[in-house]
Order: C-alpha cells, then sequence, then structure tokens
C-alpha cells in the first residue's frame, strides 16, 4: 500500500485532508506537534480525527516555539478579532517548513514519497508558508536535502489537495467522505475549560470556520 505523512493539527483543513489521503488509498501517518501554543485543545482533536479516520499510526512531535515567540499562539500577545489586513499576528513563525522538516524526516525514515499538508490560499489568515510556491519550494528542497532522494530511492512530492478550494467545498468535500466535524477545533482563543472548551467565534480562525459552515449551508456541529 502507498504511503503518506499527513500533517493534522486537529481543524477543519488538516482533518478533510488527512480523509482524502484516506480515500485516495494512501496508508497514513498522521503527525501533529505540541509546539508550545496557545492551548492543547487542537492536540486533543488531533487524536480524536486520527482515531476516527483510521491512521497506521499518530505521532505528536514536542518542542517549544515560545522559546521563539513571535507570534499570539506563542506568546501573551492578544489574538486579534475579527478580519485583519497583511500578515496577522497569529502567524508563527516559520511553522510550516518546521512542521513539514519533521514530517520530511519521517517520511525519509518510512521510505515514504507522499507528505499531504492543508494548506490553503482562498479562505486563509495571509499567512505566506501556505502559498502554492513555497510548497514547490519546499518539494525541490527536500528532493535536494536527503539521503534517499539523492540516492534515486525516493522522489517526494508535498501535495495540498485543499490549495485552491473555498471552506465551505472543504466542508462539504469532507462530509461526502463521511468526516464528522464535531472532532474538530479551530478556536485561537477558546473559552471555559479544557474539558468543555467554547469557541469565542471572534478570531480570525473562528470567523473562517462560521463563513464556511453558513457557505456550505449547515450548522457548525461545535455551536449549540
Amino acid at each position: 500500500m502507498k504511503k503518506a505523512i499527513v500533517l493534522l493539527s486537529g481543524g477543519i483543513d488538516s482533518s478533510t485532508t488527512l480523509a482524502i489521503a484516506k480515500e485516495e488509498g494512501y496508508e497514513c501517518y498522521a503527525l501533529s506537534f505540541d509546539y508550545g501554543q496557545r492551548h492543547k485543545i487542537e492536540l486533543i482533536s488531533a487524536k480524536r480525527v486520527a482515531q476516527f479516520i483510521g491512521v497506521k499510526e499518530h505521532l505528536i512531535v514536542s518542542f517549544d516555539m515560545r522559546q521563539i515567540g513571535g507570534s499570539a499562539l506563542t506568546t501573551d500577545i492578544p489574538v486579534p478579532e475579527g478580519e485583519v489586513e497583511g500578515i496577522p499576528v497569529t502567524y508563527v513563525p516559520a511553522r510550516n517548513t518546521i512542521f513539514l522538516s519533521f514530517a520530511l524526516s519521517w517520511a525519509e525514515v518510512l521510505l515514504c514519497p507522499t507528505i499531504f499538508i492543508g494548506a490553503n490560499v482562498v479562505d486563509y489568515s495571509g499567512y505566506p508558508d501556505c502559498r502554492p510556491e513555497y510548497l514547490k519550494a519546499f518539494e525541490t528542497m527536500a528532493n535536494l536535502a536527503t539521503k534517499v532522494a539523492v540516492e534515486g530511492k525516493i522522489k517526494f512530492k508535498v501535495e495540498a489537495p485543499l490549495l485552491y478550494m473555498t471552506k465551505a467545498d472543504i466542508i462539504k468535500k469532507g462530509l461526502k467522505l463521511g468526516f464528522d466535524y464535531s472532532l474538530t477545533w479551530s478556536c485561537y482563543n477558546p473559552q471555559g475549560e479544557l474539558k468543555n472548551p467554547v469557541p469565542c467565534l471572534k478570531c480570525p480562525s473562528c470567523q473562517y470556520r462560521l463563513k464556511g459552515f453558513e457557505e456550505a449551508g449547515i450548522g457548525d456541529p461545535l455551536i449549540k
């Protein structure tokens, strides 16, 4: 069976990407990160999603990006509300490069040529490391920087199946595949306790999520 590493945050995009990879016949290895982010709810969601879809292995890598800072997700900088112009303070410096590098390392060990990422350039927050030219550049680098690629054993490919889809189309795709979005989490600034969190409904991630479900014509299962 063909194998794939799938970056899994527990949000709508990465979860749908995992569902797509599974539907396309890949044996999926999910990769999540405990990097010092503002909350751990997304990791709980990632575990639930991985179990629901059925992955070969779910690896959670821990490191502390709070030591570097520079983002509202890794420092005490306030999370913005509503839409913002330009690159928002929720951008974590070089995060996708770091995440993809871990994925590449694991992929080389597993002799797995395909890495899936839920990057999107339609309904997203302006992050530079979600752009198609960035993903292509990383793919080129991956094939220059790894032993198995240099020896011709593998040619790495970075797949981003959601790249040009709206949030509504992403949700519709996941529902068509039988995915349960009540397992996911998107909010940057959750309210309440960890055992019973409530989305703030004000941060950019919540706003994109609300817009997606509204345009898809269905209710968000996290809002009761």
